[in-house]
């Protein structure tokens, strides 16, 4: 059947725009392929096609490419000569590395679909697919993401659900048409500032991540839909408290200065200390903030503040029975020891 369709294709010639070869075990690509120069549209999904031939490089009119369900193991250095492709689908591969200049010739590359394969890391080079709009990289085993990925000025949708992530980086600021943003299922501890930039940000789906505070300025978003379920943050309720002073004292902001230095292990502090038994005395009696861990004496001022979600969020269907609050941080300081405290305690 395969042998059927690539002849028929053959005898069109130049004509020929569309291939469809799925699902037929084929065990390589076709090199007779190249003989099609006006290819527009080629769907080689399901197969077990460990590698492509070289003669696809001579599709230069090549606008769509489906390789999904394959046994690739990197993307291919191939793909730097389809300098009209648009849209690329890789998924569900053995995928692991991007072979050396594969993005250098996808300008026009609109569309990149990398589910479900073993990739640990994505290259700088990634900042060359300058037209980028959507990228997913679902299931893979991205430890963490490059810079030059927030430089896609073009991005509008950034899928990164079921990965390794820990942090994402501060120039993700830069994404300006960033629309959608999902990072389901990673181990993000916090989100940057940064992300608080993002004004054309319309879906936001952190749900399973181990986030507990967010970013200031994050209740400004312009959200539509708000994904978070299965952080520790939702687990926990403010506890209101009475501030006991609104200034802090001298001895305060000195007991601060001087407590904050010794953490970062100021050598010159540290021997002038000791020829102060009563600052020592009274240094040892600071706390440290359950948030933000840097040091203080005695005053309790909140390092948090609970903000109600915009009305106009749309939320998870389990977080709307009960209120939610969320925890935006403030940079002052609250120790979780202290019965009236505005922090957080178990519901």
């Amino acid at each position: 059947m395969a042998e059927k369709l690539l002849i028929r294709a053959l005898q069109g010639g130049k004509s020929t725009k569309i291939v469809t070869l799925n699902g037929k075990k084929m065990t390589k690509m076709p090199s007779v392929l190249g003989n099609l120069p006006g290819l527009k549209t080629l769907r080689l999904q399901n197969n077990l096609i460990p590698y492509v031939c070289p003669e696809i490089s001579a599709l230069t009119q090549l606008t769509a490419l489906n390789l999904g369900n394959n046994l690739l193991e990197e993307v291919p250095e191939e793909m730097k000569y389809l300098t009209s492709l648009k849209t690329l689908h890789l998924f569900g591969n053995r995928i692991h590395r991007f072979a050396s200049g594969a993005c250098d010739g996808l300008q026009n590359l609109i569309l990149l679909n990398l589910n479900n394969n073993q990739l640990t890391w994505i290259p700088q080079e990634v900042s060359r697919l300058r037209s980028l709009t959507y990228l997913s990289v679902n299931h893979n085993q991205l430890a963490s993401i490059p810079r030059e990925l927030c430089f896609l000025k073009n991005l509008s949708e950034l899928q990164l659900n079921y990965n390794q992530l820990i942090c994402i980086p501060e120039e993700i600021k830069f994404l300006k048409k960033l629309q959608k943003l999902l990072l389901v299922r990673n181990n993000i501890e916090s989100l940057p500032e940064g992300l608080c930039d993002l004004l054309n940000l319309k879906i936001l789906d952190i749900a399973g991540n181990v986030i507990q505070i967010f970013p200031p300025g994050f209740q400004n978003l312009k959200l539509r839909e708000f994904y978070c379920e299965g952080n520790p943050l939702f687990l926990k309720k403010p506890v209101h408290a009475v501030k006991q002073e609104d200034i802090w004292s001298l001895q305060e902001i000195t007991s601060r200065f001087i407590m904050n230095q010794l953490a970062e292990k100021n050598h010159f502090l540290t021997r002038a200390i000791e020829w102060y038994p009563q600052v020592r005395s009274m240094i040892s009696q600071g706390r440290k903030c359950a948030i933000c861990g840097r040091s203080f004496l005695t005053i309790w001022l909140e390092c948090v503040e609970f903000f109600p979600p915009s009305k106009n969020w749309k939320i998870s269907r389990n977080l709307q029975l009960v209120p939610l609050r969320i925890l935006i941080c403030s940079y002052k300081c609250f120790d979780q020891r202290g019965p009236n405290l505005f922090g957080i305690a178990q519901v």
